[in-house]
């Protein structure tokens, strides 16, 4: 038999299952220019979305004459005066409460309510229940400004008209399909066995849902609470029709008499839309965590 084929081939690199070198270092100069265009798209877009904010913080902060004459981001003088001024000579605390009074009362009526149908929907049986459920997923594509003329004729037959029950209510039915829908897949991710055990100890349906169901669903109710509280805190459109008082007035309002005033004040109006955004801020930056851990699992499930 010949050396010939006992000695491997002189030319060519040898098979080794992996690709050649210069293809790996082709392949990640290629990943590394696409990685590095969407990071500065990215970049590009953050600084276009926050430059409107980023003014209006400005903007609070500066006295009349400053707005409106420079374009700087950055304020030469900053002063307090325009916040303080704007919360104590507006009222904005009285505002602040009831804005704070609505969002309260609807969230915790949101998780009250939707949590125990969530629980209803996702373990126990009864007859029409997922044609129920399937309603209630249709109602997530019925925009909601169609049925605000309803609402308004069904809050003045009731007399709810005029007060925050009436904000309170339909913000609270607005809420249900997202709600139902979160709870409903939390729920039915939590292992059936939980339930079983706990009823052979003799716990009602009350006990194991307030302490197995419940605790086990934490971030997916900070979630719900926190897509419930943003919208019922900024809503204008549903306070503006409903609400005659101004007694009875909320933040959004407010910020609107703002800039229906005779003479408009950007350095004043800039500081009442900063005083009515920071609570959502807060909101968020502590629900954080929770708030995306709570999308994620229900997601998942």
């Amino acid at each position: 038999m010949s050396t010939d084929t006992l000695r491997p081939a002189a030319t060519g690199a040898p098979d080794t299952g992996r690709p050649a070198r210069g293809s790996r270092v082709h392949l990640s100069l290629s990943t590394v220019l696409a990685r590095g265009t969407v990071g500065v798209l990215l970049l590009l877009y953050a600084a276009i979305s926050l430059y409107p904010f980023l003014w209006m913080v400005s903007a609070a902060f500066k006295d009349e004459i400053e707005v409106v004459s420079g374009g700087h981001l950055i304020p030469h003088r900053p002063t307090l005066r325009t916040l303080t001024e704007t919360w104590n000579e507006l009222h904005f605390f009285d505002y602040f409460l009831n804005s704070l009074k609505v969002t309260g009362l609807t969230v915790l009526l949101v998780l009250v309510i939707y949590s125990a149908a969530g629980y209803a929907f996702s373990v126990l049986h009864f007859p029409g229940r997922k044609a129920l459920y399937r309603l209630f997923l249709a109602l997530l594509f019925v925009p909601g400004v169609t049925v605000l003329l309803p609402v308004v004729l069904l809050e003045n037959k009731l007399g709810l008209l005029g007060g925050h029950w009436g904000l309170i209510l339909p913000f609270v039915n607005g809420t249900a399909p997202l709600s139902i829908l979160l709870m409903t897949n939390a729920f039915s991710s939590i292992p059936g066995e939980l339930r079983e055990a706990a009823r052979v100890d003799g716990a009602s349906e009350l006990r194991i849902f307030t302490t197995i169901y419940l605790p086990l669903s934490r971030p997916v109710l900070i979630t719900i609470a926190v897509l419930t509280a943003i919208p019922t805190w900024n809503e204008y459109l549903l306070t503006r029709v409903s609400l005659n008082d101004p007694e009875a007035y909320t933040l959004p309002i407010a910020l609107q008499n703002l800039q229906s005033s005779a003479v408009l004040h950007y350095n004043v109006l800039m500081a009442g839309a900063l005083i009515v955004v920071v609570p959502v801020i807060i909101l968020f930056i502590a629900a954080q965590r929770y708030f995306v851990n709570g999308l994620i699992g229900a997601v998942k499930s």
